[in-house]
């Protein structure tokens, strides 16, 4: 399986977000990941159903959008998303998660799946066959700068066993977290294959964002 960029916006200079789009474009950012927090589910309160319609229209780069909020499938109405964008939500937001999946794929957009880091792998088991992707947060969801959680490599190299064993080698993992050159390196050989990059390899302060996307894909050996 193909190896992905989800570069995530929250980690970008957000003055200048329409000039770094542009960048991300040019550096072939595969997806643009959106983290919607509502201050519940998460103790943080960060981007909203307005500002993914603003993306909509300044980018083709599709969208990967984390909902962090309680109840999601309140709001599945006001995130215009298409045949390419991603919109994921977490396992334990919802009572009946695989309604919420259900109703996802009926917008017309890919369906993810998260789960926290402490959350058994066992809970996607039976969602197979309602979700597009599965996100293995390496951290708790709600802040950039935490350290991978110490079970990260297992989780994800356990994940990946368990889609394969049940005939579901199409649904790519997901990882979002710390992904360091050298967190990626490890979690790319426990399979994972897409990586959401923020301040620890992609928003640096000393490299550009073209370079730092040609460094990270040369690390996992894709260029």
């Amino acid at each position: 399986m193909n190896k992905y960029i989800s570069a995530s916006v929250m980690c970008a200079d957000q003055m200048n977000l329409a000039t770094q789009i542009k960048e991300l474009e040019k550096a072939g950012i595969d997806y643009l990941h959106v983290d919607i927090m509502d201050g519940h589910f998460v103790p943080n309160i960060t981007l909203g159903f307005d500002f993914v319609k603003d993306l909509k229209k300044i980018t083709d780069i599709p969208l990967d959008v984390h909902m962090m909020v309680e109840n999601p499938s309140a709001f599945l109405e006001y995130l215009p998303l298409e045949s390419d964008d991603i919109l994921c939500v977490h396992y334990e937001a919802e009572t009946h998660i695989h309604r919420t999946l259900e109703q996802i794929k009926k917008k017309g957009c890919k369906a993810g799946l998260a789960l926290n880091p402490a959350t058994p792998l066992e809970c996607a088991k039976y969602l197979t066959d309602y979700m597009d992707m599965l996100l293995v947060m390496t951290v708790s969801p709600g802040f950039a700068g935490q350290k991978l959680f110490a079970a990260a490599e297992r989780k994800t190299a356990e994940a990946r066993k368990m889609l394969n064993d049940c005939n579901c080698k199409h649904i790519p993992i997901e990882v979002d977290g710390n992904i360091s050159i050298p967190n990626a390196q490890k979690l790319n050989k426990c399979g994972a294959d897409i990586f959401v990059l923020g301040t620890s390899s992609l928003f640096l302060k000393d490299k550009l964002l073209f370079d730092a996307a040609v460094d990270f894909r040369t690390a996992l050996g894709e260029e």
